[in-house]
C-alpha cells in the first residue's frame, strides 16, 4: 500500500534528521553573522582619537623643599654672678621681659657689708696716703739744705708712693665689692619672653653654677635651620657651572607648618654653611622669618620651599601626561609626524603644582598627548585634536 507524503514526512526517523538538519543550518547562520559583527568590530588600522598640548618652553624657577626646625634668633640663661639665698623674684613665667629687668634679688646683706668694709679701708688708706705725701714733701725740702740724710728722704718717698698703691689697691676692692652688691640684682640679659623659674624664694643658689635659673628667647624673629643633601648641593652647582640653570633673583623662603599649612609671612635665606656633617652627609642653610604673632616656637619642625635656581628652557607638562617605569625614568607620548603615537623619555625631576618640569627630552612645537592615554599605545594611528577638543571630551562637556 502506498503512503501519504505527509504522513512518511511525519515518521520518527524523518522527524529526527529534520531537525538536525535545521539545527546545522541555524549555527551556520549564527557562525556568519557572528563573524560579520566581529568583523565590524575589529578596529583595524582606525585612528584612536587623542587630545594633546603643544610643548612651549618658558623660564621655570625650580623649588627645592627642605626640612628643618626653628630656634630662637636669640637665646640667654640667666644665671647667678654670686652665691646667696634667693630673697624675691619679679617677672611672670612665659610673659615678656626687658633687657636690665630685675628677675631675681639675692639677699644683699654679707655683700653690702663687704661694700662698707672696702670703702672705709679706701678712706683710711687715702688718710695715710696724705700723711706720707706730707712727709715726703717735707722730707724732700730738708734734704735739699742737708738737715736730713739722703736715706730717710729716700724712705719717705717710698712710703709715699706705697700709701698711693694702697689707695688705689682699696679702690679696687671697693669696686669688686660694689659689683658683688650689684650682681645680687639679676637682671634679664636681653628682651623677650621668659620661660619657667627653676628656682623659688629661699632657694640658695651658687655662682657659676650649671642650672640656669630661667631662659629668655628673643621671638620677633627666629631661625629655621634646614639640611641639604651634599649630593644635591653638589649638583646644583654644576648645573649652575654648566649653564643648564641659572641663580634665582631671590632668596624668599616659604615655610610649611607641621599641620600642612603655609606660614603667611615669607623668610629670607641668611647663608650656606660651609662645612658637611660626616654623619649625616648634609649641609646646613639658615632661613630667616619673621615672628610678630610669636606664632613660631623654637623647635617645632618645620618644611621651608626656597629657589633653587631658573631653567631658562623648561616645559610643564600635566602630571597625568607623564608615566614612570619600573626604574623611575620619566616619558610622554607624543604625536610623530606620521600620525603616529611616540613615546619620547623626557627629564622630570620636580613638580610644579600639578605640573611636572620637564628639563630635557623635549623640544618646542612637540604635541604631547594628554588625553586618551588609556586606549593608545606606542606605534598606533591617532587622531589628534588639540586638548578638550576630542569627540570623548567635547561629549562629556555636552552632558
Amino acid at each position: 500500500m502506498r503512503q501519504n507524503p505527509l504522513h512518511a514526512a511525519r515518521a520518527p526517523g524523518s522527524t529526527f534528521h529534520a531537525g538536525v538538519v535545521a539545527l546545522a543550518l541555524a549555527a551556520v547562520a549564527l557562525t556568519a553573522c557572528g563573524d560579520g559583527k566581529a568583523a565590524a568590530q575589529n578596529p583595524g588600522d582606525r585612528p584612536v582619537s587623542v587630545g594633546f598640548l603643544v610643548a612651549a618652553a618658558e623660564p621655570v624657577v625650580l623649588t627645592q623643599e627642605l626640612s628643618g626646625r626653628t630656634s630662637a634668633i636669640l637665646v640667654a640663661e640667666v644665671r647667678p654672678q654670686v652665691s646667696g639665698v634667693v630673697k624675691a623674684r619679679y617677672f611672670t613665667e612665659g610673659g615678656l621681659v626687658r633687657a636690665g629687668q630685675t628677675l631675681y634679688q639675692i639677699d644683699p646683706a654679707t655683700y653690702q657689708a663687704a661694700y662698707d668694709s672696702a670703702r672705709a679701708g679706701l678712706a683710711q688708706a687715702e688718710a695715710a696716703r696724705d700723711s706720707a705725701r706730707l712727709k715726703a714733701e717735707r722730707f724732700a725740702t730738708l734734704a735739699e739744705s742737708g738737715a736730713v740724710s739722703k736715706q730717710d728722704n729716700d724712705d719717705a718717698q717710698s712710703a709715699f708712693r706705697q700709701a698711693t698703691a694702697n689707695v688705689a689697691a682699696q679702690k679696687a676692692a671697693v669696686d669688686a665689692a660694689r659689683i658683688n652688691l650689684n650682681f645680687t640684682r639679676v637682671p634679664a640679659p636681653i628682651s623677650g619672653r621668659i620661660g619657667k623659674s627653676t628656682v623659688t624664694p629661699g632657694a640658695l643658689v651658687t655662682a657659676a653654677q650649671p642650672e640656669a635659673l630661667a631662659t629668655v628667647q628673643k621671638l620677633d624673629m627666629v631661625y629655621v635651620d634646614l639640611t641639604q643633601s651634599s649630593n644635591d648641593l653638589m649638583k646644583l652647582r654644576r648645573q649652575f657651572a654648566n649653564g643648564q640653570l641659572d641663580q634665582a633673583a631671590t632668596a624668599e623662603v616659604t615655610l610649611i607648618l607641621e599641620d600642612g599649612t603655609e606660614y603667611p609671612i615669607k623668610g629670607r635665606l641668611a647663608f650656606s654653611d660651609v662645612t658637611v656633617d660626616p654623619g649625616t652627609g648634609s649641609v646646613t642653610l639658615r632661613a630667616v622669618f619673621p615672628n610678630p604673632d610669636g606664632q613660631l616656637l623654637p623647635g617645632m619642625y618645620v618644611r621651608a620651599r626656597l629657589a633653587s635656581g631658573v631653567a631658562g628652557q623648561a616645559f610643564l607638562v600635566p602630571q597625568t601626561a607623564v608615566t614612570r617605569d619600573a626604574k623611575g625614568a620619566a616619558s610622554v607620548l607624543v604625536v610623530g609626524p606620521d600620525g603616529k603615537a611616540q613615546t619620547r623619555p623626557v627629564t622630570a625631576d620636580q613638580t610644579k603644582g600639578d605640573r611636572w618640569v620637564v628639563t630635557a627630552g623635549l623640544k618646542p612645537g612637540d604635541r604631547i598627548i594628554v588625553e586618551g592615554l588609556q586606549s593608545v599605545r606606542p606605534g598606533a594611528q591617532v587622531n589628534a585634536q588639540p586638548a578638550g577638543k576630542t569627540p570623548a571630551r567635547a561629549a562629556a562637556a555636552k552632558r
